[in-house]
């Protein structure tokens, strides 16, 4: 790694964070953002209020056309649908994602479930291609931080996507420490939500899944369970790249030694040392 590079985009203030979701990434952002230097750019809201707008608004159409009262009133512009995503209420864009499995048990089907994910990697691939543009935005704005938001899937990315990053960001792995995956992990049990997964990963996954339940159809396999199972697996997949990107382009902290910082100075001063 070019640590020249890497100290001058921490001092510039030229941030892309790098984890999985919970792990802290929002709360950094947050606590630079209290003393109005901080400009927030979260790849997840980019993806859901532009490149998946269009695909999330038919998503939620084609729901409703499953209530022929409803139905008639959207065709008749009885009103209006309008996809809302905050950057603290992702909701719309994680049920257009959805879950692969039973159709009856709020399942999609896996060619449907594929379409999506690729549709998914391709808007974050475009998310992640746009920081340049809004570090020049924020500057003409007066910030004096940037702050790439990054999504969990961005390990997954090919590395063209980290090196444009690192160009302009100092990438920072914000790594889950031992009780914090144990949260991460306990949280995707009661709450399992849509993940993007990698292909390859996700094929290899859905072969042992099958075999290990006894299942012939991924038709059979009940959603929710199904992200239960693989959530600890992705993890572990995961974490290797997140490292392996932390240690070419930036620098890796604990998500547990985060939470102490109470300030913008004590985080600079955190991630400082942990580059030194």
């Amino acid at each position: 790694m070019n640590y020249a590079k890497a100290y001058k985009l921490l001092l510039r203030g030229h941030w892309t964070l790098l984890g999985m979701s919970g792990v802290g990434k929002t709360h950094l952002a947050k606590l630079l953002g209290t003393q109005g230097k901080c400009y927030h750019y979260s790849g997840d809201y980019r993806i859901g209020t532009k490149y998946l707008n269009d695909a999330i608004v038919d998503n939620i159409k084609q729901k409703i056309s499953q209530n022929d009262d409803l139905a008639k009133l959207l065709d008749n512009n009885a009103f209006s649908i309008k996809n809302h995503v905050t950057l603290d209420n992702l909701s719309s864009a994680s049920d257009f994602l959805g879950k692969v499995g039973n159709p009856e048990q709020g399942g999609l089907p896996i060619d449907e479930f594929c379409r999506r994910q690729l549709l998914h990697r391709e808007a974050e691939i475009k998310a992640m291609q746009d920081v340049p543009k809004f570090i020049e935005k924020s500057q003409a704005q007066g910030y004096s931080h940037f702050i790439n938001d990054a999504g969990g899937s961005l390990c997954e990315l090919d590395d063209e996507v980290h090196k444009t990053l690192f160009k302009h960001t100092l990438i920072i792995y914000i790594k889950a420490n031992e009780a914090n995956e144990s949260t991460l992990i306990e949280r995707a049990q009661t709450h399992p939500k849509p993940l993007y997964y990698q292909a390859d990963f996700l094929k290899q996954q859905l072969d042992i899944y099958l075999q290990e339940n006894h299942l012939i159809y991924i038709a059979q396999i009940d959603p929710n369970a199904f992200v239960r199972w693989i959530f600890p697996r992705l993890l572990k997949h995961r974490k290797p790249k997140y490292a392996a990107i932390a240690n070419q382009y930036g620098c890796t902290i604990d998500s547990q030694d985060l939470y102490q910082c109470q300030n913008a100075d004590d985080i600079i001063k955190f991630i400082s040392e942990a580059l030194h």
